[in-house]
């Protein structure tokens, strides 16, 4: 069978990674001990995902014209993610800075740069596309006119409503998968996330509109609008892009056909390796060890 083909269309990020005691509070300027430069950005970490979980992914967004735009376009390369759809223009990449705590919690702010011209009318969908997969650190009109062309042709819209912002009705609609966590469904429900059943959450979201929602929870687990899963333990290192393996991971799962619960149970397993792997050596998990931690 050949591998199931994903195009994310999304933002491209180099993220700056900073080690430090906490997030600090207004005013407050905190000594950090280590600095590290990864790929990120939803978009492009959804597509390696995909791509270390067996799919043939293919990237769309847009770079630069920095020298950050180098270091993106190789590292798509190294992740093996087909990037003919990544697109060029005038002035900065996208980048992100990260804070990291000791407990592997962070909290992060994104300059959105070259993402915001991102063209999505040039987007070409690769042959045997499956699924598309979308974010929200690209602008609502491109998510939007993507899932129009992808609900046209029977592939499946898988909408990762991150960061959370007001998302129009008929987004919701022509998305077949709506996959949030705990914040970003109270956020689109207009309810206090400390109250916040999952469950019910799911199933109000999927009333909006989508086929079906999974509220991702983190070390508790998840709750979708029709079924709950516990979590796969796991020492954590850092948290930083698990809502990303996870939902990458699921897409190729759920693009081979496979039910959405078994797909949601096999991402699982693909973010708690991400979350106990250290950030340097994540790219050596794959499909096989997916399985591996699934079965083990």
């Amino acid at each position: 069978m050949p591998d199931p083909v994903i195009l994310s269309a999304g933002s491209l990020h180099l993220d700056v990674i900073v080690e430090a005691p906490g997030l600090p509070r207004p005013d407050q300027t905190l000594a950090g001990t280590a600095v590290t430069y990864a790929f990120g950005g939803k978009g492009g970490n959804q597509a390696a995902a995909a791509a270390r979980a067996g799919a043939e992914a293919h990237m769309a967004g847009a770079i630069g014209t920095d020298d950050f735009a180098a270091t993106l376009r190789g590292a798509l390369d190294a992740a093996h993610v087909r990037r003919a759809g990544v697109q060029t223009h005038p002035g900065p990449s996208g980048m992100s800075v990260a804070i990291l705590d000791p407990a592997g919690t962070y909290g992060a702010i994104i300059v959105s740069g070259a993402n915001l011209h991102y063209r999505p009318e040039a987007t070409a969908f690769p042959k045997r596309c499956a699924a598309l997969l979308l974010q929200n650190e690209i602008p609502e009109a491109a998510n939007l006119h993507l899932a129009r062309r992808a609900a046209s042709t029977g592939i499946r819209v898988i909408l990762n409503a991150a960061p959370a912002r007001p998302t129009s009705p008929e987004l919701l609609r022509l998305t077949d998968l709506l996959i949030v966590n705990r914040g970003e469904a109270a956020d689109l429900l207009g309810l206090p996330e400390a109250t916040l059943n999952p469950g019910a959450a799911a199933k109000a979201l999927t009333a909006l509109g989508p086929k079906a929602t999974i509220v991702t929870l983190g070390a508790d687990g998840l709750a979708a609008d029709r079924f709950t899963q516990s979590p796969f333990p796991a020492k954590v290192i850092s948290t930083h892009g698990a809502g990303d393996a996870f939902t990458g991971a699921l897409a190729a799962e759920w693009a081979r056909g496979i039910p959405l619960e078994h797909a949601a149970r096999f991402a699982q397993a693909a973010a708690s390796l991400h979350v106990a792997t250290p950030p340097a050596d994540r790219a050596a998990i794959t499909e096989t060890a997916i399985r591996q931690r699934l079965t083990g």
